[in-house]
């Protein structure tokens, strides 16, 4: 037993945090109570629910469906109707259901690999594969990504014309996360898609927010996937669904994914409240985008201005009118003092405007990613910008008391 596990076993407590982890985690269960017992939040996830309201959840999505069917087995009955779903609404011939993102992508890029002969893929360094998947791409599935560009943006259609080897797939994450959840428009989006057909290579969309990007496009989602020669979709980023992603492309490569799927250890044998949890999230959340997509801009534009009148030297919403329903917020503040002021307005006042996690973007910059759902359409821009001028009197408090008691981990 630890020092500290000790500690707290003799009093009966818990003992106080010691080392800049336990502070740190100690500090993400505070931030989650305080947006459990909030009553005015942006977006209530799903995941940050107890496991109670969890299952409840999942009681709830099945009664949209047929329980008097058989339970699926290896991917049989609930997840085949869900992946023919998926199939219809991005157009394409067929669809394979994964429990992740990461497997279906690099099972997606490496039969692209074996049908053009190239295993390089061309992708953002901010991509997904890049950033948070533990070089998964090179380590697993032998795939050698190199970077068309390497600004905080999508690329360009010219980036993709002149790189200077060759690569057998572009991959582009729509919209592009750690950029700002970006998105070309509409016109990039197919010149891009024109310039590697043009070079022999496949297209490959990593679509785990394609869902939301309809309003930016003004196109259907089977117009936009259209354009790819694969794409994938995520279930719960959007959709808030217990987890899952589909591969959606061609038969016979989805034919092809679902052997590598086996292969990668994909192949569960029961995935149903996944699948379940998903066809809820189609019916119910997805027609429910383009108002929360429209919503977003409208808060963006009151934090910008809320900040503006609290004084504060400079704030920046990116992308400035959010190309989705996500979006950046960066304050010229220490990220320990924007997390404790975000925790203590949750706690004192019931509001969370603030919900995520603020990491440090250089010496006295914080940023944050502000997520808007169903929640948020319950503010105005005056609700916004009142929650903006309490949360600076708390930042600029902590602000203060910091400094005078120096670097706390957080």
């Amino acid at each position: 037993m630890s020092d500290a596990a000790e500690q707290s076993d003799q009093s009966g407590q818990e003992a106080e945090p010691t080392t800049e982890e336990e502070q740190i985690q100690e500090r993400r269960k505070r931030r989650i109570r305080a947006i459990r017992s909030a009553e005015r939040v942006l977006a209530r996830l799903g995941f940050l629910d107890p496991l109670r309201e969890r299952l409840a959840f999942v009681q709830e999505a099945a009664e949209l469906y047929d329980l008097d069917e058989a339970s699926d087995m290896y991917g049989t009955g609930v997840v085949e109707t869900l992946e023919k779903r998926v199939a219809e609404l991005l157009g394409k011939e067929a669809a394979a259901f994964f429990p992740t993102g990461t497997m279906a992508q690099q099972v997606a890029l490496r039969c692209w690999a074996g049908r053009t002969g190239n295993p390089t893929v061309a992708l953002h360094p901010l991509a997904h594969p890049e950033v948070h998947e533990r070089d998964a791409f090179s380590q697993v599935s032998g795939l050698r990504p190199v970077h068309v560009t390497s600004e905080p943006r999508q690329p360009t259609a010219d980036e993709v014309h002149d790189f200077p080897e060759p690569f057998g797939t572009l991959m582009l994450e729509l919209p592009l996360r750690d950029a700002g959840f970006v998105l070309p428009s509409w016109e990039e989006l197919s010149a891009l898609v024109d310039a590697a057909h043009e070079r022999d290579a496949v297209v490959h969309f990593d679509g785990a927010r394609l869902w939301e990007s309809t309003s930016h496009f003004g196109r259907p989602l089977d117009e936009i996937a259209g354009l790819a020669d694969s794409v994938y979709v995520s279930f719960y980023k959007s959709l808030g669904a217990l987890g899952g992603a589909a591969l959606a492309g061609p038969k016979t490569l989805i034919d092809e994914a679902k052997t590598w799927r086996h292969r990668y250890g994909g192949m569960v044998f029961q995935q149903f409240p996944s699948a379940l949890t998903a066809l809820a999230g189609l019916d119910l959340e997805l027609p429910r985008l383009p108002e929360q997509v429209a919503h977003a801009r409208v808060i963006a534009e009151a934090l910008r201005e809320g900040f503006a009148a609290a004084g504060v030297p400079w704030t920046r919403v990116h992308p400035e009118e959010p190309h989705t329903h996500d979006f950046q917020v960066w304050l010229p503040y220490d990220r320990d003092a924007v997390t404790e002021a975000a925790i203590r307005q949750a706690e004192e006042t019931r509001t969370a405007l603030f919900s995520n996690p603020w990491n440090a973007k250089g010496p006295g910059v914080a940023v944050t990613e502000v997520y808007v759902r169903a929640a948020a359409l319950e503010w105005t821009a005056d609700d916004v910008k009142a929650a903006v001028a309490d949360f600076v009197v708390l930042l600029k408090e902590e602000t203060a008391r910091q400094k005078a008691a120096g670097p706390v981990g957080g």
